[in-house]
């Protein structure tokens, strides 16, 4: 593989498994205290999901690289994650984790249908382990929308505050990484363009059929990945606590 290409394809699969891995932090939060029993099994289930699905991008990016994935996750410093600001928000209340997830879910869509097409193999390959589980999760958090948009004058007045303050950051999903464009050339991955067309259309209808009003500014709320809020780093140090006790340690 030219090694411009390599690089590129590094920090893509990086970004990939930071998304997740973060985001399954913030969902295993809420275990022990979903609403009902059967949405606290379920959260526990999306977040080991996440989890299994950031270990197959740092299983690709560590292939290409020779790195330890637990290094990776567990060594790294809050500037060296490559996730979205959204995934590292606190979890707040219910309407905003299916919110976000929701948001993350219609994403994982629309970009896991291109990625079938990749024309670099294992990445293709994985795509058919995870996307089935992924088309649950997105169905099931459609349906919290709707449950939450079209239910209490309460639930919808959470729903869209949860809308309105995460919608610039589920924008920057398709802020494309800087040297992106050579794996688009390659037909390794979409344009990121085409991916937020794709999930517009996916979206919008269904949040606006739940009650919803679309914020009307979607500008990005950050343009490069290494750009994180506070709460990442808070978050780190949390679920980096015992590895980085020993970090020679042997598990």
């Amino acid at each position: 593989m030219n090694p411009t290409v390599q690089t590129a394809l590094l920090h893509k699969l990086l970004a990939l498994a930071d998304d997740e891995l973060i985001l399954s932090h913030r969902n295993a939060e809420w275990i022990g205290h979903g609403p009902i029993l059967e949405e606290d099994i379920a959260i526990g289930n999306i977040a080991q999901d996440e989890l299994g699905h950031a270990t197959v991008w740092y299983g690709l990016y560590c292939e290409l690289t020779g790195d330890d994935p637990d290094a990776l996750v567990f060594l790294r410093e809050p500037a060296d994650f490559r996730n979205v600001q959204m995934m590292e928000l606190p979890k707040g209340d219910w309407a905003f984790t299916m919110l976000r997830q929701y948001l993350f879910d219609a994403y994982e869509v629309v970009m896991l249908a291109a990625l079938q097409a990749s024309t670099y193999q294992p990445l293709a390959e994985a795509v058919a382990k995870i996307r089935n589980e992924e088309i649950y999760h997105y169905r099931h958090t459609t349906a919290w929308i709707r449950r939450l948009g079209l239910g209490t004058e309460e639930s919808q007045c959470r729903l869209q505050n949860a809308l309105d303050e995460l919608w610039p950051f589920a924008q920057q999903l398709f802020v494309p990484l800087p040297d992106e464009v050579v794996l688009v050339e390659e037909g390794i991955v979409a344009e990121t363009a085409d991916l937020h067309t794709n999930w517009q259309n996916l979206v919008i209808p269904h949040l606006t059929d739940s009650g919803l009003t679309i914020p009307s500014d979607d500008t990005p709320i950050a343009n490069h990945r290494s750009q994180h809020t506070s709460h990442l780093t808070h978050l780190l140090n949390d679920m980096q606590l015992v590895a980085r006790l020993d970090a020679a340690a042997k598990w």
